[in-house]
């Protein structure tokens, strides 16, 4: 469901993954459809599809507006999701996603691609060698308005908020899934650069998770260097650090009472980034979110985000915005 430029890729993966059969793509603009089609059924409406007893899974990458109801369809119709983030601009209509989804057996879910991004996997791997995890701290960020293509990505009414809900949600996640589950959130937000009403361009706050490890958060639609995220993890015995883009790991260690550095470039990464663009990238890391997917369906998700996951990380996204109003932290549950 969507034929944008995530749409595009996403479609491409189902269609050559071993596993999987692209069975029809739904979007308004069939053209777009028919592009990210191939030979598989294209239609307008997405309904049709879900009347389909041989469609067993659906991809919802549409506008963030259109995943609360094209998601519960889905569910009601008997298919498994797999939804692009935000699961929905509000949490309490992502907690009705994963309610209904629990309640009828089906798996849900959530397009957090960067857990796939090789500059993610190689910190992750270095965490055991940091020791106790001492603090985090993440930054994300792009240039704003520039980058959007439509006006849902930055009008909360539509997207349910700024740059915690655009780009920034994505580092949300990666802090849960690394880090434990966000329970404490201290924050505040503003929209002093573009002043759009109920979308911030600046979220700044201090996270806590539920192994007690704090956590120092930027989002931001004003990085005018170009994106950028950057995830450093500080331990008892050395730094690690994830950047991207380009994309590069940095870790320091002790040794002996003195700093050793390491460091993992990516070159092949990031030539066929320059190359080929950003796509490549993200195409790479669907494919094997997919594959994760496909697992889930037989109990075994991998790294892949439930539904839960995305309901927590629109949560945050929440509680930053009311402990920016009310100057006082918000525990989570």
């Amino acid at each position: 469901m969507g034929a944008g430029v995530v749409g595009q890729l996403r479609a491409r993966v189902i269609a050559a993954h071993p596993a999987s059969q692209l069975l029809g793509v739904a979007d308004p603009d069939v053209g777009a459809a028919r592009r990210a089609a191939g030979q598989a059924r294209v239609v307008a409406d997405y309904r049709p599809l879900l009347e389909d007893p041989a469609v067993g899974a659906v991809v919802v990458a549409t506008p963030a507006p259109l995943h609360f109801s094209m998601c519960m369809d889905a569910l009601e119709a008997g298919k498994h999701v797999l939804c692009e983030k935000p699961l929905a601009p509000s949490s309490e209509e992502c907690r009705q996603l994963v309610d209904r989804a629990k309640a009828l057996g089906k798996v849900l879910a959530v397009g957090f691609n960067h857990r796939y991004y090789p500059c993610i996997k190689v910190l992750k791997a270095a965490l055991p060698s940091l020791g106790d995890v001492q603090h985090v701290r993440a930054l994300c960020g792009h240039r704003g308005m520039s980058e959007f293509r439509a006006d849902w990505n930055y009008r909360a009414e539509l997207s349910g908020g700024g740059a915690m809900m655009d780009l920034g949600i994505h580092l949300t996640d990666l802090v849960g899934h690394l880090f434990g589950d966000i329970v404490k959130v201290f924050g505040t937000a503003s929209n002093r650069v573009w002043q759009i009403a109920g979308s911030e361009d600046h979220a700044v706050a201090m996270f806590t998770t539920s192994r007690d490890i704090p956590i120092a958060y930027h989002a931001s639609w004003a990085e005018w260097k170009g994106y950028r995220l950057i995830l450093e993890v500080y331990g008892s015995h050395g730094v690690a650090r994830a950047f991207y883009a380009p994309m590069l790991n940095m870790q320091v260690r002790r040794c002996q009472g003195r700093p050793s550095y390491s460091w993992n470039l990516h070159p092949w990464v990031n030539v066929r980034e320059k190359l080929f663009g950003w796509e490549t990238t993200a195409q790479i890391a669907f494919a094997e979110e997919f594959q994760d997917f496909i697992g889930a369906l037989d109990g075994h998700p991998g790294a892949c985000a439930d539904g839960a996951a995305g309901w927590r990380a629109v949560e945050v996204a929440r509680a930053v915005y009311e402990s920016s109003q009310t100057g006082s932290p918000v525990n989570l549950a």
